[in-house]
């Protein structure tokens, strides 16, 4: 046991149990959690001691102390180092629960069992911008009997798909009032299982009545609705208790207030955050189509997202025209797709049967509107090519390329993230339709992606469906998993996963050869590869504004920003 701040704080390792005079309240709890310390404010009677044990925070982790009723008392100790937090307490009282009554369907829940479980558990929170864990903590307290590690787990990929964290407080410091609390719960954006969270939730809360403790608290954002209406659903109920946090990097959000960029979509925010944080200037130029301002040391770059004055009209062209871009590459000896422009129904029919399988597309659309893939008859050609002149009336066919979907981001011709992108897919829970499931998916996807990414249901989702066997208004078996996209695209459902520590040098180094040919040194590559580490692919287009949020936490803003202002490079 280490002792800190105070004569009487006790630093509580797992296993470490701090015996206490009868009838006389345990005082001063601090537990280590492997992200940070939880620090019970409720058993310090001393709030200037209170505040001093959090000022001790380290750099590497992240505190915080909860069960406050006076939380002014203690920040008027500390008002430049300590903030209040902007979140509700939660209290679930065991005495109203009724176990077992929300069980998974289609993935299971179970205790973490391997290391790497404690690795994919940060994967996930890392991309809810949430402080990751130590995984060797994790790993070495699995047991410890005052944490309980849940994971979420698709049965049919062995994949980790979500996550939750038990603390016991009477296993911790004997705790008079017999409770329990819940941390760090995260679904994996990409989840195709409605549900998960729900789960994980009274799985742990099962796991708590069932040790007969009386309640189990949580602390929520006050503006994460959806979390909040899914806890008063199962019944937890506000308590007046109050958390503080210490200033630092990680957690500026919450106490600096409303940023000037408040509207900008997700891809546009990114780049003004980083900005920011360097003392950039930025001004919003036009926030509902994202282009803004940068200004540092008297020099001034217009962007609309990821696009700038740095890339020229040329290269900016070249990528809008899908056939331009082809061309050049092909060209340049890249291996690029078959194309010819949508022609006459005889011309376009001929495309189709020498190919067997096309894809058809705008040429200069984007976000993935207006592409029918895998089409294989004269009349799925006729629908597609009408359905792709809602965009632009230049149609483009190209042959069909078997593969994985891989992004490849390029900035100043480097390559700074990688990502493996899948259509969306729904799995059967035996009750609801294909076409409720895929309703579910999308308004997942839309809160995931602040409604950057939704599925539509029309004509092209119904084919993809049919495809698999199913009508939109079948129910699906239990863990029956089906495609409902034929595109990887993100802003029609697909999902993205990052690759970047996996991909080859022979594709990186395709995508910067790719850049250069266009003269682009901002884009965003796709190309079909049979292994994002091997060396075969087809490149299909370029992007002349890639979305560097959809690649967190890798980090694209940073080199963005690096290549705007590299003065303001971080040391």
């Amino acid at each position: 046991m280490e002792r800190r701040n105070s004569a009487t704080l006790l630093l509580l390792d797992p296993g470490e149990r701090e015996p206490r005079a009868h009838g006389h309240p345990a005082r001063n709890i601090a537990i280590r959690c492997g992200w940070g310390r939880l620090i019970f404010g409720h058993t310090y009677p001393d709030a200037r001691e209170l505040a001093e044990t959090l000022r001790g925070e380290t750099d590497n982790e992240r505190d915080l102390v909860l069960y406050l009723r006076d939380p002014h008392v203690v920040l008027s100790h500390a008002p430049q180092e300590l903030f209040l937090d902007p979140s509700h307490t939660y209290r679930l009282w065991m005495s109203n629960y009724l176990p077992g009554r929300c069980l998974p369907r289609g993935f299971v829940v179970r205790r973490l069992q391997r290391r790497t479980d404690a690795e994919t558990i940060n994967r996930i929170l890392r991309t809810h911008a949430m402080a990751p864990m130590d995984a060797e903590f994790v790993w070495e307290h699995r047991d410890s009997g005052m944490f309980t590690y849940l994971v979420a787990e698709d049965p049919q990929s062995g994949e980790i798909i979500g996550t939750v964290t038990g603390v016991d407080h009477e296993r911790a410091f004997d705790d008079p009032e017999n409770g329990a609390s819940l941390w760090c719960l995260a679904v994996d954006r990409q989840a195709s299982y409605p549900g998960v969270g729900r789960a994980l939730v009274t799985s742990l809360a099962d796991h708590f009545a069932a040790r007969g403790r009386a309640f189990l608290d949580l602390s929520v954002m006050h503006d994460n609705r959806e979390a909040i209406r899914l806890y008063e659903d199962l019944g937890f109920v506000r308590v007046p208790v109050f958390c503080i946090k210490k200033k630092n990097s990680i957690n500026e959000p919450l106490y600096i207030g409303p940023d000037i960029g408040a509207d900008l979509n997700p891809y546009a925010q990114i780049i003004v955050d980083e900005a920011r944080r360097r003392g950039i200037a930025v001004e919003v130029i036009d926030a509902p189509r994202g282009y803004f301002s940068l200004t540092l040391g008297g020099r001034s770059i217009v962007c609309r997202e990821s696009l700038s004055e740095a890339t020229s009209a040329i290269a900016m062209s070249r990528c809008q025209d899908k056939a331009v871009t082809l061309d050049l590459c092909r060209a340049g000896g890249l291996r690029v797709p078959a194309q010819q422009p949508a022609g006459a129904a005889a011309e376009n029919r001929a495309f189709l049967a020498a190919h067997g399988r096309i894809v058809v597309k705008p040429v200069d659309g984007e976000q993935g509107r207006g592409i029918g893939l895998d089409i294989r008859t004269a009349e799925e050609l006729e629908a597609a090519i009408r359905a792709a002149q809602r965009f632009s009336q230049n149609i483009v066919l190209e042959e069909q390329v078997e593969g994985t979907d891989l992004r490849i981001v390029v900035i100043d011709y480097q390559v700074v993230a990688a990502a493996v992108r899948r259509p969306p897919r729904v799995t059967g829970n035996g009750d609801d339709t294909v076409r409720m499931l895929i309703t579910a998916l999308s308004r997942r996807r839309q809160a995931a992606t602040r409604g950057e990414s939704r599925i539509p249901i029309d004509e092209e989702t119904e084919r993809c469906v049919s495809r698999g066997g199913y009508d939109l208004d079948d129910v699906l078996p239990v863990g029956k998993s089906i495609q409902v996209r034929a595109t990887a695209n993100l802003h029609t459902g697909g999902t993205i996963h990052d690759v970047t520590a996996d991909l080859g040098p022979q594709l990186a180094a395709v995508a910067v050869r790719a850049a250069r040919i266009i003269g682009i040194p901002v884009t965003g590559l796709d190309l079909l590869v049979a292994d994002p580490g091997g060396t075969d692919y087809v490149l299909i287009e370029a992007n002349e504004r890639p979305g560097l949020a959809n690649h967190e936490p890798q980090p694209t803003a940073e080199k963005f920003i690096d290549f705007l202002f590299p003065q303001s490079r971080r040391p």
